[in-house]
């Protein structure tokens, strides 16, 4: 594993952390603001969804997205996708899936719920780009490759988001996040980020 812990890295990530953030600031809180009151007016329950993740170094945190589930189907949802990811090395979410509500199927289809995540990326527990956050009952799905997952934090985009997201296997994923470690440069960064807003168009393999 090479050495993505440097001096260097950690400048580098959070100067173009901090920057992307204040640069889409206003526009996404404007965005949110109308996405929560959207969502608030569409089905009875709290906006926000809250859940642990593993970040950077095996430390847990609690990711933010917006909600798109009926209120009561979200631990139904965590238990269900763990069960499904350990039996077939997938994660894939259900088309069509009755628990989630017309707006958060909007939401899910362009990515919408995952923007509340600029707050982790301004509280330095996520960056743009890395391997997606995980719980905890995954990370026996990574094997011998887990240390790849925790050498970096988590990202709200990466190479597992535009080449495919739930489309490809589990065992895909682990490959692309590692890959990501081993060869980190900003130059990647700034690429996986350009190819970001294409994907989310496309809308490939979000449901």
């Amino acid at each position: 594993m090479k050495r993505v812990r440097s001096f260097h890295y950690e400048v580098d990530k959070r100067l173009l952390d901090v920057f992307f953030v204040g640069l889409v600031f206003v526009p996404c809180i404007l965005a949110g603001t109308l996405l929560a009151l959207v969502a608030w007016c569409s089905s009875r329950g709290p906006i926000f969804y809250r859940e642990i993740r593993i970040g950077r170094n095996d430390k847990p945190f609690r990711i933010w997205k917006f909600r798109t589930m009926y209120v009561g189907e979200e631990r139904l949802r965590r238990l269900e996708e763990a069960l499904h990811a350990e039996k077939d090395m997938r994660i894939r979410k259900q088309h069509g899936d009755p628990r989630v509500t017309p707006f958060g199927r909007v939401m899910r289809r362009w990515s919408l719920d995952e923007l509340p995540q600029l707050i982790n990326v301004l509280r330095g527990e996520m960056s743009l780009i890395g391997p997606r956050p995980i719980v905890n009952s995954e990370r026996k799905l990574y094997g011998k490759d887990f240390p790849y997952y925790c050498a970096v934090r988590p990202g709200v985009s990466g190479l597992w988001q535009v080449s495919g997201r739930s489309n490809l296997t589990y065992q895909e994923r682990v490959k692309l996040d590692r890959r990501y470690v081993d060869d980190w440069s900003l130059a990647m960064d700034l690429e996986i980020l350009l190819k970001t807003i294409p994907a989310v168009v496309r809308t490939d393999g979000a449901y």
